[in-house]
């Protein structure tokens, strides 16, 4: 079985106009939300333009790096054909883009709610909204490429929905960016992995080069921020924010790819869903991803046992 190496952070390319030639990373800012803000005018992106939406897709092309398949590595994976994997490969990301639409959504209200009535001076406010409108374009963008791929769109487990819509109207502080940093770092190393994908769909791969350039920014904006409400706060309320979020993350990554991608890809469900769960290679996968994640967290002091609990039920750590 072969295996693919996953950079947590790739090197910077050369800067020019199209998408898959400029540069993802963003320095780290020294003079904070205004220096990301003059990042956004230079490097943001219209995808109703950038992304070939005309363009056929090819039969052969999967819609994620087939080692990021939920059941690669499996016996149930040798015993597909070729179609069934494209198929597979394609639900689950359409499957991953519906779960980042449906946070994105809470993201913005959270965002929003953080910043009523703020300094509309601040570069932070400023900054806030730039990220606001960033995701109201990505949402749009992930809608439109699984209307491409003719997927129709996977919800959340409907216990799920109803958690967000308290999360989304109480986290505050360091709880709400710290959900909105889980969400953001969990999808970061998989598409910097996708968008190099030579047999993934080219739509998969330039959605995924805008998203990963643009969410650059809004990690950084996110650890600033929770570094900053969280400075000073002791040891009850850190316990207290470590477990929410790891709450939140929990919710996140387990609704990512929908159980009934399964039976789109012409499988038995019940089996492709036992396998999938102790499918010890994607849960490799998944803890190098969240690598850099767990060790903010842990610099905040918001990485509890509890916290650890739940994060390794989801193969995070």
């Amino acid at each position: 079985m072969s295996t693919t190496a996953y950079p947590t952070r790739p090197p910077a390319a050369s800067s020019t106009r199209r998408p898959a030639d400029r540069p993802i990373a963003v320095e780290e800012p020294s003079s904070g939300s205004q220096l990301l803000l003059d990042s956004a005018a230079v490097l943001s992106y219209d995808p109703a333009t950038e992304v070939d939406w005309d363009a056929p897709l090819d039969p052969d092309h999967f819609g994620l790096n087939p080692e990021w398949s939920t059941l690669y590595g499996t016996d149930l994976w040798d015993e597909m054909t070729h179609q069934q994997r494209v198929t597979l490969t394609r639900h689950e990301v359409a499957s991953i883009m519906s779960t980042g639409i449906w946070f994105e959504m809470i993201l913005q209200q959270m965002v929003i709610r953080d910043q009523y009535c703020g300094n509309y001076a601040d570069p932070d406010f400023q900054f806030a909204l730039t990220e606001v409108a960033d995701e109201c374009r990505h949402s749009i963008m992930f809608a439109r490429a699984c209307a491409k791929m003719e997927i129709p769109a996977y919800f959340p487990r409907r216990s799920s929905i109803e958690l967000g819509r308290g999360f989304k109207a109480l986290a505050s502080a360091e709880i709400a960016y710290g959900g909105i940093l889980v969400a953001e770092e969990v999808l970061d190393v998989m598409q910097r992995d996708w968008m190099r994908g030579a047999d993934v769909l080219p739509i998969v791969r330039t959605t995924s080069r805008i998203h990963v350039v643009e969410e650059s920014r809004h990690m950084k904006f996110a650890r600033q921020e929770m570094r900053e409400r969280i400075a000073g706060a002791g040891r009850l309320r850190r316990h207290n924010s470590a477990l929410t979020i790891a709450i939140a993350a929990n919710v996140i990554v387990s609704n990512m790819v929908n159980e009934s991608v399964y039976a789109a890809a012409g499988l038995d469900p019940k089996r492709a869903v036992a396998t999938a769960k102790a499918n010890e290679h994607h849960h490799t996968l998944m803890r190098s991803s969240c690598a850099h994640l767990m060790e903010f967290l842990d610099e905040l002091g918001l990485l509890s046992r509890p916290a650890m609990k739940l994060y390794q039920r989801v193969s995070m750590i």
